[in-house]
């Protein structure tokens, strides 16, 4: 593999990272504790198209270092990208809003078993 192959590869891991973020962290933009105890929906959600903005930047000054000039590009680029950027999105938000709660459930009620059967 030579050097754009890994920087491509690279580049996907981070957009990867950076679309689950949002929907992993529990502080607001990754530095302030919300308020109430939870962030909620639309911070993530916030959170989420800043980081597409900002990875959408990466990825065109990524452009602009390997190939010396931006490629213009069209409104249907920047919807497929939204919508990639979804998908890899799609792991985070399972957890957030689903597995994790699941999983609580299914610790707690392991704790309430254990503790009826060390009554017994």
């Amino acid at each position: 593999m030579n050097t754009l192959q890994w920087v491509a590869v690279v580049y996907i891991a981070v957009l990867i990272l950076a679309a689950n973020l949002p929907w992993i962290t529990r502080r607001i933009l990754f530095f302030l504790a919300p308020s109430g105890g939870e962030k909620g929906a639309a911070w993530r959600v916030l959170e989420w198209v800043l980081l597409y903005g900002l990875m959408l930047g990466l990825g065109m000054g990524l452009e602009r270092y390997f190939t010396g000039t931006l490629h213009p590009q069209g409104g249907g680029f920047y919807a497929i990208t939204l919508m990639l950027f979804a998908v890899f999105a799609f792991p985070g938000f399972v957890y957030q809003y689903d597995l994790r709660r699941h999983l609580m459930r299914r610790s707690s009620r392991e704790k309430f078993q254990e503790g009826l059967k060390s009554t017994e």
